[in-house]
C-alpha cells in the first residue's frame, strides 16, 4: 500500500478510536451515528493518508495491527489536544454558560451530584446540568463516545485504569460495603469483633446482575474471603436487593452509601472489613480545565470530602 501522503483527517482519527474501542465496525457506527459503510470508507481513506492497514479482521470484529497500535496512541494524543483548544477558546470566550451532560450511576446522583448541582447553582449559574443515570462501566463508554461530558464512574476489573491516555481522572470517595442479613439469621446477632465474609460462604446470595462494578466487587471480595458467591437472585435496584433480603431470600454485600436513606425492615446490617468501591469523576483528557467542566468538578470533589462514609 502506498501513502497519498495527505493531511490526516481528525474525524478519521474519531472514528479509529471508536472502532478501537468497540472492536467492530457496526457498533462503532451506532457511538458515531454514521452507516457501517461510511465507517469503512473512513477508514480506508485513514489508511491511505497513514500508508499502512490499521485494522485486521477477527472473528466477527476487527482488531488493531502495529501501525494501528501506534496510530490509536497518537490519535489518543491529538484529540486530547483538541479538547484542550476547545477549553482554552472556551475560556477566553468567556463565560461559564452552557449545558454539561453527566453520566451518573443512582447512588452517586443521590450523594455527590445532586448536592453538586445545588452548589453549582449558586457558584456558577450559567452552566445547566443535564443528567444521565447509567451504571458505572456505561458511563465511561458514553464519555468517550461523546454522549456524556462527564462521567461518574467505578472502578472495576477490566475497566479503564489510571493510566488510560484518554481519560481525566478526579478521584471521589472510597465506599465500604455491609453486609446485610435476614434479621433472623444465625449470623445476624454477631458482629464483635466485626463478621467476616468468610461466615456467610454457604449462603445464597443477592447482588446486581454480571458486567455491573458492584458484581465484579462482591465476587472480588468474596474471592479474597476464600469462596465464590452462588447467586441466586440478581437486581441492580439495591432497594431491591435489600428488600430480597428482608424477604429471608439470602444476603448481600451493598454500598453504604446506597443504604444510608433507606427503611430496612427485616434486615440487619454488619460492618465488614474489606470490600470497597473506588469512586472518580471522568472527562476526556484535554477537556479537564473547560470552563463548563472544572467547576463541577470542584463541586463534586468538595461535596465527596464532607460524606462520611469511613
Amino acid at each position: 500500500m502506498t501513502s497519498s501522503r495527505g493531511v490526516i483527517d481528525t474525524r478519521r482519527l474519531r472514528t479509529l478510536r471508536a472502532v478501537a474501542d468497540h472492536g467492530t465496525v457496526t457498533a462503532a457506527a451506532a457511538t458515531l451515528h454514521l452507516t457501517p459503510s461510511a465507517v469503512s470508507q473512513q477508514l480506508v481513506a485513514l489508511e491511505h493518508e497513514v500508508g499502512h492497514r490499521l485494522f485486521v479482521r477477527d472473528g466477527r470484529g476487527v482488531r488493531l495491527t502495529a501501525v494501528g497500535k501506534i496510530m490509536l496512541a497518537h490519535a489518543n494524543e491529538v484529540l486530547a489536544q483538541l479538547e484542550r483548544a476547545e477549553a482554552e477558546v472556551a475560556a477566553y470566550a468567556t463565560g461559564a454558560a452552557g449545558e454539561v451532560t453527566a453520566a451518573c450511576f443512582a447512588t452517586a446522583i443521590s450523594a455527590v451530584l445532586s448536592p453538586a448541582i445545588v452548589a453549582l447553582r449558586a457558584a456558577a449559574p450559567g452552566i445547566q446540568l443535564r443528567v444521565r443515570d447509567a451504571e458505572g462501566h456505561q458511563s465511561l463508554a458514553m464519555l468517550l463516545d461523546g454522549e456524556a461530558d462527564v462521567a461518574i464512574a467505578v472502578e472495576y476489573r477490566g475497566g479503564p485504569d489510571a493510566a488510560d491516555r484518554r481519560l481525566f481522572r478526579v478521584p471521589l470517595y472510597a465506599e465500604p460495603f455491609d453486609l446485610v442479613l435476614p434479621h433472623d439469621h444465625p449470623l445476624a446477632g454477631t458482629g464483635d469483633p466485626p463478621l467476616g465474609l468468610g461466615a456467610a460462604s454457604g449462603e445464597r446470595w443477592i447482588g446486581p446482575y454480571p458486567g455491573n462494578p458492584v458484581h465484579d466487587v462482591i465476587a472480588f471480595a468474596c474471592e479474597q474471603a476464600g469462596f465464590s458467591p452462588r447467586f441466586a437472585h440478581c437486581s441492580d435496584d439495591f432497594r431491591a436487593v435489600v428488600a430480597l433480603v428482608g424477604a429471608g431470600a439470602g444476603v448481600a454485600l451493598v454500598p453504604r452509601l446506597a443504604l444510608r436513606d433507606m427503611t430496612l425492615p427485616g434486615v440487619t446490617v454488619h460492618h465488614t472489613p474489606g470490600p470497597e468501591r473506588r469512586v472518580f469523576a471522568a472527562v476526556r483528557r484535554g477537556a479537564e480545565s473547560h470552563p463548563l467542566l472544572r467547576p463541577l468538578l470542584d463541586s463534586l470533589q468538595k461535596v465527596s470530602g464532607s460524606l462520611g462514609i469511613g
